[in-house]
C-alpha cells in the first residue's frame, strides 16, 4: 500500500488570501491583483471542480486499490504537513501557486530530507515555484507564460514507466501555457513536452533523484480548466505515484565514519 498525501494551497479555492499569506512589503498594486484573481477564480474553480479542484484528483486517486490517499492543505494545522502526517507519507503530490512564501523554510526542509530519504515528490503545474521543488532541483523554476490556449502532449520516452498506457500525443483544449526557458536542471528523464498553438514549447514532464527519493514534475492542472477530470492526466499521476513510491528507506542522514575496512572484515 502506497501512502500518498496530496497537498494543496486551497488560497484561490477558498478565496482567502489572509494576512499571513501575503509577502512581505507587497505592493499595493500587486496585492490588488491578488485579491481580483481570487474573488474571481473562487467561482470558477467551484464550476469545474464541484468536489474540490485537489480533492478531486485525490478522491480518483484514492480509487486505486494499492494507494491510501490523505488530502490536506496549507489552511490545516502545522501548514497541512504536521510530522506525524510527513512521516508516515510514501509520495506527496503538491500543488500551490499564490502563497509558496506562506510554507515556512523549516517544512520545506523536512520535506527535503524525506525525498533524500526515499520519499516520492510530485509537483503539479504551478509547484514549480514551490519552496519544496525548488529547494530540492537547486534553481528558481522560472518560466514563461500567458493564460490560456490549446495544447497538444507528446510522449517523449515510450519505455518509461510513468508513460505506460499513455498515447503518443493526446490534447487538452484548455490548458494554461507554460513555455520555456524554464529553470530547471536537466532532467533525468524527459517524459513530456507541451506545443501550444501560439507555438510555444514546453517540457512538461520530467524526472529527477535526489538521494534515495524519485521527483516528478507534470504541468497541467490550471485551478480554473478540467484537466484533472481527463482520464489521461489521471493515468499519468497515478503512474507516476507508483514509480517515484520508495524503493529502498535511508533510515538516517549521515556520513558515519568507518571502523573497518572491507578487507578487514573478511580476515
Amino acid at each position: 500500500m502506497i501512502n500518498v498525501t496530496v497537498w494543496y494551497e486551497a488560497v484561490e479555492e477558498r478565496g482567502e488570501l489572509r494576512p499571513e499569506f501575503m509577502p512581505a512589503g507587497i505592493p499595493e498594486e500587486r496585492k490588488g491583483h491578488l485579491e481580483a484573481l481570487i474573488a474571481k477564480n473562487v467561482a470558477e474553480i467551484k464550476e469545474v471542480y464541484p468536489d474540490g479542484h485537489l480533492k478531486t484528483l485525490a478522491n480518483t486517486l484514492n480509487q486505486n486499490e494499492d494507494m491510501n490517499v490523505t488530502y490536506t492543505s496549507l489552511f490545516d494545522p502545522e501548514y497541512g504537513l504536521p510530522d506525524e502526517l510527513l512521516d508516515k507519507t510514501d509520495v506527496l503530490i503538491w500543488w500551490g501557486h499564490v502563497a509558496h512564501h506562506a510554507v515556512p523554510d523549516e517544512l520545506a526542509y523536512k520535506v527535503v530530507a524525506r525525498v533524500q530519504r526515499g520519499m516520492g515528490f510530485i509537483g503539479l503545474h504551478s509547484a514549480h515555484l514551490s519552496k519544496p521543488f525548488r529547494y530540492l532541483l537547486g534553481t528558481s523554476g522560472n518560466l514563461k507564460w500567458r493564460e490560456v490556449d490549446f495544447t497538444r502532449v507528446y510522449k517523449m520516452n515510450a519505455v518509461h514507466p510513468i508513460t505506460q498506457g499513455v498515447p503518443e500525443t493526446f490534447e487538452l483544449e484548455r490548458e494554461e501555457v507554460y513555455c520555456e526557458p524554464f529553470d530547471i536542471p536537466k532532467p533525468d528523464d524527459l517524459l513530456f513536452t507541451n506545443w501550444y498553438r501560439g507555438g510555444e514549447l514546453f517540457r512538461s514532464g520530467a524526472t529527477w533523484t535526489r538521494g534515495n527519493g524519485k521527483i516528478f514534475y507534470f504541468q497541467p492542472g490550471h485551478e480554473t480548466f478540467p484537466s484533472y477530470h481527463n482520464p489521461i492526466i489521471v493515468k499519468i499521476i497515478e503512474n507516476a505515484v507508483r514509480w517515484v513510491a520508495p524503493a529502498q528507506w535511508i533510515e538516517k542522514l549521515e556520513s558515519p565514519r568507518i571502523e573497518k575496512s572491507p578487507e578487514e572484515l573478511l580476515q
